[in-house]
């Protein structure tokens, strides 16, 4: 069960101001062709940002400061699957997110590391927990 108190962060390319509700039942950015059960949130600014990165659409990337309202969980997809415990600080879950500002300063992967991203998210054949 997490213990994290935050603050929590979801990076997208969607434009949304404070107050609107982020909702599950998205395309995976990993696997579009897979909708996601939960809504994918992280306590990392910059894993944020790498979201923000890879997701789907051709819009500015943004990354939100988010307040969950309702229980969530590590995500599994990540947690204890190349390190032990949850490094990435990822969480999900079946209730929306609240936006409740964004992060403007945030490091942005270079062209260099999306690209190898990339490379291994095609490489892995691992199933998504959903």
């Amino acid at each position: 069960h997490p213990t994290d108190k935050g603050p929590f962060y979801h990076g997208t390319k969607a434009h949304l101001k404070v107050g609107n509700l982020l909702f599950p039942g998205g395309s995976s950015n990993y696997k579009s062709e897979i909708t996601m059960r939960h809504i994918y949130f992280t306590a990392l600014v910059n894993g944020a940002g790498l979201a923000a990165a890879l997701a789907q659409g051709n819009g500015e990337e943004h990354v939100y400061i988010v307040a969950p309202t309702g229980d969530f969980e590590n995500d599994p997809n990540l947690t204890n699957k190349k390190f032990p415990g949850n490094p990435s600080r990822s969480y999900r879950s079946l209730s929306p997110l609240r936006i409740i500002g964004e992060i403007k300063d945030w490091t942005r992967p270079t062209i260099e590391e999306l690209a190898q991203f990339r490379e291994r998210l095609e490489k892995n054949n691992g199933e998504i927990i959903n």
